[in-house]
């Protein structure tokens, strides 16, 4: 039993020491592509707040792997449409929703800037325009940046993507 631990212990920590290369996981975006108020913006229809911030871009145009990721679910949801989820260093989890296309089948590796699908508008974003909202979401929560906002709570687990990807941009 002791075995098990120690071995469950070395691999969470090996988790937390993977390189983790950003990049901006829509296809030569930049940070002129997202409204910077978004991340937790409210009234947000029934999720209440904007977990994520949407990334704006031409119909068709490719969504990327942020980083290192296993990708670990593809298919669709009411709200997210087409989705993509994938574990990344630091055990967390990269949701990439309203993809066109979906390039990626099965549990797969993927490199930072590997193509994931591209971007368009499905689920409850049909109708508006083509973007990729994307959010990260820790699986180890971040007690200290809980507060008192609306769901505040969840912020010890929803990480502020832009702050992520501005070591990106």
């Amino acid at each position: 039993m002791r075995w098990i631990l120690l071995g469950l212990c070395v691999v969470i920590l090996l988790g937390f020491v993977i390189p983790e290369p950003r990049i901006i996981p829509v296809d030569n975006a930049s940070s002129t592509d997202w409204n910077k108020d978004t991340f937790w913006y409210e009234p947000w229809g029934s999720s209440g707040v904007h977990k994520g911030i949407d990334i704006f871009a031409q119909k068709g145009t490719s969504v990327l792997a942020t980083t290192h990721q296993l990708i670990i679910y593809q298919g669709q949801k009411p709200k997210g449409g087409n989705i993509v989820l994938a574990l990344g260093p630091k055990w967390r989890l990269h949701y990439y929703a309203h993809l066109d296309s979906i390039d990626v089948d099965g549990i797969t590796l993927l490199f930072s800037g590997s193509k994931i699908g591209t971007v368009v508008s499905t689920g409850n974003a049909q109708g508006k325009a083509p973007h990729l909202h994307y959010s990260i979401v820790a699986l180890f929560p971040h007690f200290w940046l809980a507060d008192e906002s609306t769901q505040g709570s969840k912020k010890a687990h929803y990480l502020d993507p832009i702050l992520y990807l501005s070591a990106a941009d």
